[in-house]
């Protein structure tokens, strides 16, 4: 007899009959990088019916610091996150159904990915991504749950619509906006404590516990031995344009969509062309030779220059590593692929 989540189902708060709700739901994660690969696992483990992985970035040797999906064959071979981390997750439950997706985080991707999903879980690492996020859930009715962590700081809420404030609300209220890791870098501790708080919220909505649900934001800082917990439930706003009675859902208008952004806590700049394009690898690859050093998987391509390298995804956005000046990486853009 598989005993596989005997241990889960003598938690009484789950039990045999929260098991079955688990392996029902589809939860969505936006975002393979050190949030979105520890929840991923902890999902996974717990025996989630389907999950779906969102990322645009590939794995480096940077990320192998805190993104436990990832091993050095994976930063070597340049793999998208989204497919390494599939690869990884399947060997760890075959009984889970896992759709792994490279691509950006927009509304027109994410939307059609929706219609069976009953939770989203943040793992991105930027603003623009999570308020696309916030707007989707809104207009789709699925809660989910804020995560942000930089150097030993980390942050947490779950969102329910019609029921909390959304992401909207609490910008006006609450100092989450500025949290980046640009320049503070992070420890592995605070992505832990980050996705241990994502992940219990996360069960609690998947055996439909509603009851056990956090009714705070909590913060909290580990080297500074700090914890804050607020209670925000008077931000909700009848006239925000995201969740208010008047909802217009305003980050889902495609001209509210970052096309070319500094990523974040790095010298690269991506380019999301304005039309699709998909690109053929194997005849860019011959192309693209004589420019510089070109390495090739089946979901980018890498070519090398003396002070920059270009990264060119099928879907057609380019990574330009090697600055932050936007108008320097269109230069680039412009010349190899233009």
């Amino acid at each position: 007899m598989n005993d596989r989540y005997s241990r889960q189902e003598l938690f009484s708060p789950i039990g045999k009959e929260g098991q079955k709700n688990i392996a029902d739901k589809h939860v969505l994660i936006v975002g393979a990088g050190a949030l979105g690969t520890a929840g991923a696992e902890g999902l996974v483990r717990a025996g989630v019916g389907k999950l779906t992985i969102v990322d645009r970035d590939y794995v480096e040797w940077s990320n192998l610091q805190r993104q436990q999906l990832y091993d050095e064959e994976d930063a070597n071979k340049k793999m998208p996150k989204a497919v390494a981390a599939k690869v990884r997750l399947v060997n760890v439950n075959s009984n889970v159904k896992i759709e792994a997706h490279v691509m950006d985080g927009t509304a027109a991707k994410l939307e059609p990915l929706l219609h069976d999903v009953h939770l989203i879980l943040d793992a991105t690492d930027n603003f623009d991504t999570r308020m696309v996020i916030n707007d989707l859930s809104q207009k789709h009715d699925i809660p989910w749950i804020y995560g942000a962590c930089v150097g030993s700081f980390g942050m947490s809420y779950t969102i329910i619509p019609q029921k909390t404030p959304c992401l909207h609300c609490l910008l006006e209220h609450v100092p989450i906006g500025g949290m980046t890791c640009d320049t503070a870098g992070i420890i592995s501790p605070a992505v832990q404590m980050v996705v241990a708080y994502q992940l219990s919220e996360a069960l609690k909505l998947l055996v439909e516990d509603e009851e056990a649900l956090r009714q705070t934001l909590v913060s909290f800082d580990l080297w500074k031995n700090q914890y804050t917990a607020i209670k925000v439930g008077k931000v909700k706003k009848e006239t925000c344009l995201s969740c208010g009675s008047d909802r217009t859902y305003p980050f889902l208008a495609f001209e509210n969509q970052t096309k070319t952004e500094v990523l974040c806590g790095r010298d690269t700049v991506q380019i999301r062309p304005s039309k699709p394009v998909q690109y053929d690898l194997k005849k860019l690859a011959g192309q693209l030779r004589h420019e510089g050093i070109v390495e090739q998987n089946p979901y980018l391509l890498s070519l090398t220059l003396e002070t920059s390298r270009l990264v060119i995804f099928r879907d057609g956005r380019v990574f330009v590593h090697g600055t932050k000046d936007i108008d320097a990486a269109k230069t680039l853009y412009y010349r190899y692929l233009g």
